[in-house]
């Protein structure tokens, strides 16, 4: 098949992508599929990740590149002609939490990524032009540390006031296929990119080497999947909030929505306890559930205007405390002595580093005492970078106490003399382990 438009640089082809989706914002697009040609699909290969797990057909990144030109010519052809056959996922499961409970993870063939990098690229100049400031997941140039640093200023100009947790119980495995055919078709009309996310939807599982064909959902692993589940939302919450529950509030209200991860604000209970009750049904007429237990109203009004308003016979205020993106957000005093909202790491997923770092130490126990620091760093500094936050420096601190006795212990019994704290102290000082010296700012 021959390239249309490989002489335009695909950045220009997508700003063009964007600037029709703006021009022609309340219709359907009807020919995208002609920007993905050789040149497109080049770029979606250097966009793919090369280090991912395999899929079904045991290729990798390197045996694809071995004969790349053919490669995406035929996958180019077969795209074109309807003839692409989207192999099924490889399911596995990872831990979820610090629990039992699993979550299930699809992973396509490297050349099934590809292709769907490539439409995802073209659904990303469309939707970037629909999706609302609210959204921040798996966005370009949006992170969950932006979504946060915008609940810590909304719930500092509300000073607090009500909190609906909104949880979807297995959002991406419930995700109705006809709902979100429905939802695209309202922006995309192009025949050879609908159907080869068809394709992807109904491709099946294989799992234990037992084949699976789920009537909903869209796997997560999938290059894909996080535009789509963003599309949906899109439509279900955020477009929804915006147009239906902000106007008929009585006082301020927000939404921060993180992928599938959501967070309401409002300044009134009434107005709250409006949307909370409505929720279920908002959700279920697109064949979504709500977790009855994770999805709650609370009161997170500040303390010092919480107590002017209670008796003095009902004691102390403790204000509630919630969960979002692996963060416990509370009350706390400044160093000023000012009420502020403050973060900290949440419980799950503290516990769930210290288990990593105790696993990775008790395998690699034998290694050179060189080489573990090394790692060990690396995934102290990945959990600073994150979790470093205003208000969790303590929590930092304490996660390097507990690495340092848990390096300590498989030290310890790695030979039968053992090591005692003094000579642990004496190897720290040739082997440090990075300490949580700076904490970003909001």
């Amino acid at each position: 098949m021959e390239e249309t438009s490989g002489l335009v640089p695909i950045s220009t082809r997508l700003k063009r992508i964007a600037w029709l989706a703006r021009q022609l914002r309340e219709q359907p697009l009807t020919t995208l599929a002609h920007h993905i040609d050789l040149e497109w699909l080049r770029e979606a290969h250097r966009r793919t990740r090369k280090d991912g797990a395999m899929g079904v057909d045991g290729q990798s990144a390197d045996d694809y590149a071995a004969h790349l030109e053919d490669n995406l010519r035929s996958l180019l052809e077969r795209a074109k002609s309807g003839t692409y056959r989207a192999p099924p996922v490889r399911r596995v499961h990872i831990p979820k939490g610090s629990g039992s409970e699993t979550r299930p993870i699809g992973i396509p063939t490297f050349e099934d990524k590809v292709l769907q990098r490539a439409v995802a690229m073209v659904l990303e100049a469309v939707y970037e032009e629909e999706f609302l400031d609210c959204s921040y997941g798996f966005r370009p140039g949006r992170s969950a540390q932006q979504a946060l640093d915008e609940l810590h200023r909304e719930a500092m100009r509300m000073a607090g006031g009500w909190v609906i947790e909104i949880d979807i119980r297995k959002y991406f495995d419930s995700i109705d296929h006809e709902r979100l055919g429905e939802v695209l078709r309202r922006r995309i009309c192009d025949g050879v990119i609908l159907r080869l996310i068809g394709k992807w939807l109904n491709a099946g599982a294989l799992e234990d080497g037992n084949m699976k064909y789920p009537d909903a959902g869209s796997p997560q692993g999938g290059v894909v999947s996080p535009i789509l589940a963003n599309v949906l939302l899109h439509e279900v919450l955020d477009v929804w909030f915006a147009r239906e529950v902000r106007p008929r509030m009585r006082g301020r209200a927000h939404l921060v929505r993180y992928a599938d991860d959501a967070v309401m604000l409002f300044e009134y209970e009434e107005d709250a306890r409006r949307v909370t009750a409505v929720l279920p049904k908002r959700f279920g007429k697109y064949g979504l559930t709500l977790h009855p237990d994770k999805t709650r109203l609370l009161p997170f009004e500040r303390p010092d205007r919480m107590m002017r308003r209670r008796d003095a016979d009902e004691g102390p205020y403790k204000p509630a405390t919630f969960d979002f993106l692996g963060f416990t957000i509370h009350w706390g005093k400044s160093l000023a002595g000012k009420w502020a909202v403050k973060t900290r790491t949440a419980s799950d997923r503290f516990q769930r580093a210290l288990k990593g770092i105790s696993q990775w130490c008790k395998a690699h126990r034998h290694e050179p005492l060189e080489r573990q620091q090394h790692v060990l760093n690396l995934k102290l500094r990945g959990h600073y970078g994150y979790y470093g936050r205003p208000g969790n420096r303590a929590r930092l601190w304490t996660l390097l106490h507990w690495a340092t006795r848990v390096w300590w212990r498989w030290l310890h019994r790695r030979s039968q003399r053992g090591l005692s704290w003094a000579a642990m102290n004496r190897l720290l000082k040739r082997y440090p382990l990075l300490k949580p010296t700076a904490v970003r700012i909001v």
